[in-house]
């Protein structure tokens, strides 16, 4: 086959990283092309804890240097999308079974010492007998403490980079898995195929990124040639239950379980909580990580043993699971390796370089893409200088002094008449790019049809026109997380006008 479409960068894998990877280098003038065999965030990326945080619980085993780096991405990223990254206060619950009270003070003040702090408080010690965060607590939980972290719509913070990708020139594939990527003339030859339509096509890469994930090992493996990688991962599953909402307040609640693990549980989507994560070794295909019932047992009795309220199996309304690739350095258990990542450069002379990516989180995604382009610049040159991320907002991010509250104001008064919670939903995610769908409307009539829960057919039409949307699901549980919200003849309707649109 030719060589086919030149470009400076090829990149495998549609998650935070390969998007976050695929954003930094076309802000630096580089020609990229991004495939993924899925949707955007289809796997790991939209199967996360939905934070953005330090890692409190890394300071237990020392990791200060890895703990403040989180902490400056978090800053970083309140400041760049403060539509989508927003604070929030968590109540670690004392188990004195456990830990010290002394030690988890001195974990905090550390916490707070290494954080550049410009937008959330301190934390502090909370006397549960009379804090109203902890009425919907057993009576015989007398201590906690309260810190600051942040949150975030995860699948959402992988469509916003790759838009903001594609529009500084990026070409964006998605449903395209590369099936084959060999060094030829000092390039890498590639062949990617388009699963919807069965078409192949040949592409010429400078340069190419291994950033699968979970698939990184089997991509490594099966599709690319000449692979040297060294590195190896450890698969750990993570589980997610949803059940509805059973406490007032918008604090969320760290429970230390005595595997000395923990398990949070969080306000959700309105009316619902959000309650996890596990750790469990994987095999297997990542594509298909489900949760299991002892996981569901296990998320259960986290929370009956420190809520009032006891949780059962019968409460999950629905939950979700995600394979994190962890960077394997011979840790003992999950719990205890490592979530930093680690770029692997293949690059001696008169090859085409190959970077593969292992590990990391979402929090330090940006981080980890401008350290993947900066390795990559003595090979790539880019025409436009680095470290332009950490200034330039996600779209939908370029609002007045990074105040959402205030921007949420003022879309409430152009549009009084959208409901509360669909004002609230538009503007988290979409930020200044509501406006986008909502346009002169003056009614949601004035949308198009009406599928329910505020979804019009004009927000429809964008995810499809502006974020990558094929598919209902893409919609109802990626790009939102409505479909925990619609009932299933209202999906019915959603996935018969999606279909109608991207066939016609």
């Amino acid at each position: 086959m030719e060589l086919g479409q030149r470009v400076d960068l090829l990149i495998i894998g549609g998650g935070i990283n390969g998007a976050g990877i695929a954003r930094d280098a076309a802000g630096r003038g580089l020609k990229v092309l991004l495939c993924e065999q899925g949707d955007l965030a289809c796997a790991t990326s939209s199967a996360s804890s939905k934070l953005i945080h330090g890692g409190l619980r890394y300071l237990e085993y020392c990791r200060f240097g890895f703990v403040r780096e989180a902490l400056q991405e978090r800053e970083i990223l309140l400041s760049i999308a403060p539509h989508l990254v927003w604070p929030a206060r968590f109540i670690l619950l004392h188990n004195k079974r456990l830990r010290p009270a002394i030690l988890i003070e001195a974990g905090l003040f550390l916490y707070d010492w290494l954080a550049p702090r410009k937008r959330l408080g301190s934390s502090k010690r909370l006397d549960l007998r009379k804090a109203a965060e902890g009425a919907p607590l057993k009576e015989d939980l007398t201590l906690g403490f309260a810190y600051s972290d942040c949150r975030t719509d995860d699948a959402r913070l992988v469509v916003l980079n790759a838009a903001d990708a594609r529009a500084r020139g990026a070409d964006i594939r998605t449903r395209t898995r590369c099936i084959s990527a060999k060094r030829k003339d000092g390039l890498w030859a590639a062949t990617l195929l388009d699963q919807r339509s069965g078409a192949k096509s040949a592409i010429a890469a400078r340069t190419l990124v291994n950033a699968a994930g979970p698939w990184a090992a089997e991509a490594a493996k099966n599709i690319i040639e000449c692979n040297t990688a060294k590195a190896k991962l450890m698969l750990v599953k993570g589980s997610h239950i949803i059940v509805p909402r059973f406490y007032a307040g918008q604090q969320c609640y760290v429970l230390q379980n005595d595997d000395r693990r923990i398990v949070f549980v969080m306000p959700y989507e309105t009316d619902h909580a959000l309650i996890g994560t596990t750790d469990v070794p994987f095999g297997g295909d990542p594509g298909s990580a489900k949760i299991s019932v002892e996981e569901i047992s296990y998320l259960c009795a986290a929370v009956s043993r420190y809520f009032r309220k006891e949780i059962t199996p019968h409460d999950v309304e629905a939950s979700f699971s995600g394979v994190r690739p962890l960077y394997d350095t011979g840790a003992a258990d999950a719990p205890t390796a490592s979530r930093e990542y680690v770029l692997e450069l293949d690059a001696a002379p008169g090859r085409a370089p190959l970077l593969s990516v292992f590990g990391g989180k979402v929090t330090t995604y940006r981080r980890l893409s401008e350290d993947a382009i900066n390795r990559l610049g003595a090979s790539l040159k880019p025409p436009r200088p680095a470290s332009w991320t950490a200034a330039a907002p996600l779209p939908g991010g370029d609002m007045g002094a990074g105040n959402f509250e205030l921007f949420l104001q003022e879309l409430r008064g152009t549009y009084p008449w959208l409901e509360a919670k669909t004002a609230l939903r538009l503007a988290r995610a979409y930020g200044t790019r509501a406006q986008d769908i909502l346009g002169k409307s003056q009614s949601m009539r004035d949308l198009g049809a009406d599928f329910g829960a505020g979804l019009s057919e004009a927000e429809i039409n964008y995810l499809i026109n502006c974020e990558f949307a094929f598919t209902a699901e893409d919609i109802l549980w990626r790009r939102s997380k409505l479909g925990l919200h619609l009932s299933p003849a209202q999906c019915d309707r959603v996935n018969s006008y999606v279909a109608g649109r991207i066939n016609n």
